[in-house]
């Protein structure tokens, strides 16, 4: 019986310590979620091992995650006060010719009327293409846009494409070449998201790139299809080809001219979003290529 009573006492002194740290624990932790207000950058430490450890360990990784999510919100906050900034000086500068062109045709004042119309109608194509550029990003951004993923030739698909570009180029006064093969190489994508991304390109390469000529090849490689849009124009620099793609990254004025930064960026966000990957190259006196990678489908005979 008095071996009981001692084995008993034991357990409940070893009891008694233990609440006693647990009580100190729970008190740190207390004040650590206090001082939290004023010092949200640390963390709490538990010493030894057990459930209370576990508890700080998951209580750390949820702060930490608390953490990047608010970096992470902070950045984009101020990417949307950047892009407001820069979209209403791209907004105002065309808008401003515009008026100035309207109100000398309406005072009877243009010695070219003629002219002004046509400057006032590319003012006016300037402006359409910005704002569908920008609800096309905050689509993406905001994850609203939506894909209609189905399986297509990509050559023929892409042909269609470029035959819908030619008068532009043609207009620009720039020369163009393709190399697309007969046969018929399926992908899944979305048809119009591919579009736009062709498009962006050819856009990228004739307004920004100035260039006089573009070529287009398509490859297989393995299991995936390369579509690469090549053009002879001002080159990037190598220092600016990793941030090429960023939201609002602009090159050199002598490249850039009145671009938004926002073209290359919906670009990949759309590659991605079809599974392929984008990649560029510049070589100096040289031409500068996208690459789109995308992952071919294999059809059973």
């Amino acid at each position: 019986m008095s071996v009981f009573v001692i084995i008993l006492t034991v357990v409940c002194v070893g009891e008694f310590f233990y609440i006693l740290h647990t009580r100190k624990q729970l008190k740190a932790w207390l004040e650590f979620l206090k001082s939290l207000r004023k010092a949200p950058r640390q963390n709490s430490f538990a010493k030894g091992n057990g459930l209370l450890a576990d508890i700080n360990f998951e209580l750390n990784g949820i702060l930490e995650e608390n953490r990047r999510q608010f970096v992470k919100l902070r950045k984009s906050e101020n990417a949307g006060r950047q892009l407001l900034t820069d979209l209403s000086h791209d907004v105002r500068t065309p808008l401003s010719s515009l008026i100035g062109y309207l109100e000398s045709l309406d005072s009877q004042n243009a010695k070219e009327p003629e002219e002004y119309i046509h400057v006032a109608y590319r003012k006016v194509l300037d402006l359409r293409e910005l704002t569908d550029m920008l609800f096309e990003w905050f689509k993406l951004s905001s994850d609203e846009q939506r894909y209609q993923i189905e399986t297509y030739d990509i050559n023929e698909l892409t042909r269609e494409i470029i035959i819908g570009q030619i008068p532009l180029l043609e207009k620009r006064q720039i020369s163009f070449s393709a190399d697309i093969p007969d046969d018929e190489w399926f992908v899944r994508i979305d048809k119009t998201a591919y579009a736009r991304i062709i498009n962006n390109l050819l856009s990228n390469a004739a307004r920004h790139g100035k260039c006089s000529f573009i070529e287009i090849d398509i490859k297989r490689q393995e299991n995936r299809v390369l579509i690469s849009v090549s053009n002879n124009g001002i080159p990037i620099p190598e220092n600016q080809l990793p941030f090429i793609f960023e939201r609002l990254y602009k090159c050199d004025s002598s490249r850039s001219g009145s671009g938004n930064g926002l073209g290359l960026a919906i670009v990949r966000e759309l590659t991605n979003a079809m599974s392929g990957e984008i990649t560029v190259k510049s070589i100096p006196d040289g031409k500068t290529t996208f690459c789109i990678a995308l992952p071919l489908v294999v059809r059973k005979n």
